[in-house]
């Protein structure tokens, strides 16, 4: 049973999670922090899924974390905030173990750790006039959930000084210029357009593009690292049965079907 948080499966191989807590901006709640982490486990587990697509009921993204509890505590010690503030991180986090594609569908507000959860996916792509930004110091606070690795990865770290230091938020349009998003889509078809680019990942040949996930993912060391990673890995797929059907379904002008073996 999920709270806060629905699991949809609106197509072969693509998996739907909606954060459903509109009327607080999709704030990260204990509840929906507890129903992402039994979410990802569930789908980490089905080989069945092949991308994963992350939205926001109503017309927020996600706000980010709870400000109501952040502020509950003025007697916690650092070391007891630590200790909540882990658990917190990986949680939403975990997201990056899934061996599969992961879209965030930006379809409005994406503030503070709503951000670092959308900068956690392989690829975002966000509605038109969505807003996105990391004011974590106009609040008083450090930026969290791994922020200052992932958006530097992102956007490059003059651009993520540039967003962190100012806390200003941008618009789906600077974004896309920043890299922070790789498309910008029409906002009355956005969920249908990212669920069909979703469905074409869901058709390409898994284990591909499990593989290749696993290298940008992880990035290398220098071009020899690289090299030696893909002297592997493209043999691997050479030796699958996907490779001959996508040979077989090119020259017979045909979509490929792919099992995954």
């Amino acid at each position: 049973m999920l709270t806060h948080l629905r699991l949809e499966r609106p197509s072969p191989g693509v998996a739907l999670l909606v954060l459903d807590l509109p009327e607080l901006r999709n704030a990260m709640s204990d509840e929906m922090t507890a129903s992402w982490v039994t979410a990802v486990d569930h789908l980490a587990a089905d080989p069945t899924v092949r991308a994963v697509v992350v939205t926001g009921e109503g017309k927020g993204f996600c706000s980010g974390g709870n400000l109501g509890w952040l502020a509950s505590e003025p007697d916690a010690t650092v070391d007891d905030l630590r200790s909540r503030m882990l658990p917190f991180y990986r949680a939403w986090l975990s997201i990056r173990r899934l061996e599969v594609p992961t879209i965030a569908a930006i379809n409005g507000a994406a503030i503070g750790a709503g951000l670092c959860l959308a900068l956690a996916c392989d690829l975002r792509y966000a509605a038109r006039g969505a807003k996105l930004g990391v004011p974590f110091t106009k609040l008083g606070i450090h930026p969290g959930m791994a922020g200052t690795y992932l958006l530097p990865d992102v956007v490059g770290p003059a651009a993520a000084r540039d967003l962190f230091l100012t806390g200003r938020i941008v618009d789906a349009d600077e974004a896309l210029g920043l890299g922070l998003v790789s498309r910008v889509l029409d906002p009355e078809t956005f969920r249908d357009d990212v669920l069909a680019t979703a469905a074409g990942i869901a058709a390409a040949a898994p284990i591909a593009t499990r593989l290749t996930k696993g290298a940008l993912q992880r990035g290398h060391a220098d071009l020899e690292s690289a090299l030696a990673w893909e002297a592997l890995a493209q043999p691997v797929t050479l030796a699958t049965a996907d490779l001959l059907e996508g040979i077989r379904a090119a020259q017979e002008k045909r979509p490929p079907v792919f099992e995954g073996r």
